[in-house]
């Protein structure tokens, strides 16, 4: 499985704030296969889009 990294959001958003969950949610509405992952060292939240690599290995 690959990932990459379509959005950031930092960590310290206001309580009751999910907006790199409600991307992800918007993304995966589109078809995406869109998760959120949080970055200690960075302190944000990521969304990444996942996909299958390629049969021929150029992912």
């Amino acid at each position: 499985m690959v990932g990459k990294v379509v959005e950031a959001f930092p960590a310290g958003g206001p309580r009751g704030s999910w907006p790199a969950e409600e991307c992800a949610a918007r993304r995966r509405e589109r078809g995406a296969s869109a998760t959120v992952v949080m970055d200690l060292e960075g302190d944000v939240f990521l969304v990444v889009e996942t996909s299958e690599p390629s049969e021929h290995g150029g992912d």
